[in-house]
């Protein structure tokens, strides 16, 4: 029976998951040993580092990314080891973001993948007979998996099952049973509090005589003899199941031991747990993640400081192939989570849910406690942009900001981020990449009421958007707000001339002379983007970011921006993909100048890197349209007489379930396939090849 207080839960869960990770990253070994951490830091009460913001590692993206096995195959079934695996190859850079790329018998993921590419099944891929116990036997396989946990309220061996079956493509023996204890524990956090109930929950999912239930009841016999001293606790285990009693660069078994302390001795506050977590070491980040899942389900989000929460202002970004998908608001995601737990339960959805959630535009109903939806200010010396239940256009909950004694002239922005660069980050974690959720021919409205406490006029705003590059703002026309009234703002976003957009909002302007000032507060609700794109990319207006031109993703080739074009230079198969990962009917045009190789394409509705169709250049005087399902295969072919060193303009559209291909105006080829209904696009070649491409032009019909 799904809990009533589902949603919330979610929320707070994934809310802590990523907490706990942000708050263990900046101290993850290996120079971060114990004592480092001990003698640098002490006692740790709050993050130790701030970022411009957060990008998150291996230990979201895995709960994440894996995840999406239960929309593109176990649709209507218990999920598979072969499933997980599927998505594994399809949501990966190969060698980039994603996890750890450590080596071939070094890491433990890296190994998997390499053994799945190479026809080697889950689970045999991660498989103690073909990996060797050492490198199927650490902690991936424990750190990848919160989220089956979230989609399973209320039913650990389920969600111990579903763990296993995801943990079982890169890992084996103990490695799988950190999957198992903590989807169990993550299950029972949403019918009980008590943190004792919530780890013999999880202990019951693995077997008793197992390294893994022996370590942790290790750590819950000693802190029965010493309640009060959870250092003493970690120098038990650093002497009998510390790092040099297991081989490889991250076993499971002594960080499972830290987070069974953190947990006990945390004695089920969250924050005491996540930062307990941190401060005993080891593989900082995955433990205080780990725990900050099941801590945030239990106690719910009032258990969560908002020294914690508020810096991570409900957004997160990830490093898988889709730079849509990379861009997540935590609100969202929560809602996504638990539209699938209500189908894994097999119960009805509410319709309120249902209708709550949009995955292929941006919606934000401010209805979640505490929620922000990842909105920002300018200047914050003027406005304070915080959650609010006292007003509400639709729902029950808005987005407050305070602005704070403002006269004619003085203005904040009050924003959504819809894309990224390198520029704002303050690390190179996991290399993400980003394409933009917010387009121009798209439409941009909210629902602003006006609270004005002094001034002699009434307070302004302006629709704007933000070039990411150039940093102009295409500001709107003003708008007078009328206090204590409710007004509709909607806008067309304009034509960004081949840039990418950065900010979406509205600009907040006093028009009050100097006395008295401007004071009060406006609140904003049900803000959208949404409708159909129609948008240029510029590449002499873009950069290279985290080793691709963006806003694509690259995955294999050597990519760089040459004379105003995107220029590829490959030995092997390579793919670049960006876009609305949902756009499903559209056309997409490329100017393409082949230098060398026989195949040059442009991909369209594509999913991932196994997923999608490609149509072009394919031999010579020759064109073709490919579907790629995890393997390309040629739909259809025709002549057609290209050259090297010439440019021609391919534009590819899919309308239903027809693919056409134009070259120079041209219709050349059409096939009909209802395979694929939605994803991305790009550019792609089947093998080695020389290529610039310019001037793109997006329309979504």
């Amino acid at each position: 029976m799904i809990p009533s207080n589902y949603l919330e839960k979610v929320y707070s869960g994934y809310l802590g998951m990523n907490i706990g990770i942000r708050l263990g990253a900046p101290v993850e070994p290996t120079i971060w040993t114990y004592e480092r951490i001990q003698n640098t830091y002490g006692e740790i009460t709050d993050y130790v580092k701030e970022f411009k913001n957060f990008a998150a590692d291996d230990d979201a993206n895995g709960p994440y990314y894996f995840l999406r096995a239960l929309y593109d195959d176990a649709v209507d079934r218990d999920v598979t080891p072969n499933d997980v695996a599927r998505a594994w190859l399809n949501y990966a850079r190969e060698g980039v973001g994603m996890f750890w790329w450590g080596g071939y018998g070094v890491s433990t993921e890296h190994t998997a993948f390499i053994n799945l590419k190479n026809g080697i099944p889950a689970p045999q891929a991660g498989s103690i007979e073909q990996n060797g116990l050492i490198i199927a036997e650490q902690i991936g396989g424990q750190i990848f998996i919160d989220t089956w946990g979230l989609v399973n309220p209320g039913n650990p061996k389920k969600a111990a099952d579903f763990g296993e079956a995801a943990a079982h493509v890169s890992h084996d023996g103990e490695g799988v049973l950190g999957a198992r204890f903590f989807c169990a524990a993550i299950a029972q956090a949403f019918l009980t509090s008590d943190i004792n109930e919530i780890i013999e929950a999880g202990l019951a999912q693995v077997p008793a005589d197992s390294l893994y239930a022996q370590v942790a009841r290790a750590v819950l016999a000693f802190h029965a003899e010493h309640p009060g001293d959870f250092r003493a606790c970690r120098d038990m285990l650093e002497r009998d199941w510390g790092y040099d009693k297991y081989k490889g660069v991250c076993h499971i078994i002594p960080n499972a031991g830290v987070c069974v302390l953190a947990m006990i001795y945390g004695q089920g506050d969250f924050n005491r747990t996540v930062e307990i977590a941190t401060m005993c070491g080891w593989d900082t980040d995955c433990n205080a993640g780990n725990v900050g899942t099941v801590l945030g389900v239990a106690v719910g989000l009032e258990g969560i400081a908002d020294k914690y929460r508020k810096p991570i202002n409900d957004s997160i970004v990830m490093s898988g192939i889709s730079g849509y998908l990379n861009i997540l608001d935590i609100p969202s995601y929560a809602k996504e989570l638990t539209i699938l737990g209500y189908r894994l339960a097999k119960e009805p959805c509410p319709q309120e849910l249902q209708d709550s959630f949009k995955e292929n535009e941006i919606y934000f109903d401010f209805d979640l406690p505490g929620s922000t939806h990842n909105i920002r200010v300018s200047d914050p010396f003027y406005c304070q942009a915080r959650h609010s239940t006292e007003k509400a256009f639709k729902g029950t909950g808005s987005l407050e900001v305070v602005f704070d004694r403002m006269v004619r002239g003085e203005k904040s922005k009050v924003f959504y981020k819809p894309f990224y660069t390198r520029d704002d980050f303050s690390d190179e974690r996991y290399s993400p990449t980003f394409a933009p959720r917010a387009y121009s021919g798209q439409k941009v409205s909210m629902n602003i009421f006006l609270d004005q406490w002094s001034g002699n006029e009434t307070m302004g705003i302006a629709p704007y958007v933000r070039l990411a590059k150039s940093k102009k703002e295409l500001v709107q026309g003003y708008i007078k707000l009328v206090n204590q009234e409710w007004i509709h703002v909607e806008f067309d976003i304009p034509d960004s001339e081949g840039e990418l957009i950065d900010e979406v909002g509205i600009v907040l302007e006093a028009y009050s002379t100097r006395k008295p000032k401007s004071l009060g507060r406006v609140f904003i609700d049900e803000f959208r983007i949404y409708g159909k794109a129609d948008y240029s990319i510029d590449f002499s207006k873009q950069s290279m970011d985290f080793g691709c031109v963006t806003p694509f993703a690259h995955n294999h080739g050597a990519w760089s921006l040459v004379d105003g074009a995107m220029y590829l230079m490959t030995a092997e198969p390579s793919e670049a993909y960006t876009g609305s990962y949902f756009a499903q009917d559209y056309s997409v045009s490329v100017k393409i100048n082949p230098q060398i190789g026989d195949s040059h394409l442009v991909a369209i509705r594509a999913q991932g890197a196994m997923r999608g169709y490609h149509a072009g250049f394919d031999g010579k005087d020759q064109v073709a349209i490919y579907i790629n399902d995890f393997g390309y295969k040629k739909l259809v072919s025709t002549s057609y007489a290209w050259q090297l060193n010439k440019e021609y303009d391919l534009k590819v559209t899919a309308q239903g379930n027809t693919i056409t291909l134009s070259i120079n105006g041209e219709q050349v080829l059409t096939h009909t396939d209802d395979t694929w209904g939605y994803g991305m696009y790009g550019v792609s070649t089947l093998g080695v090849a020389r290529s610039y491409y310019s001037d793109i032009r997006v329309t979504e019909i």
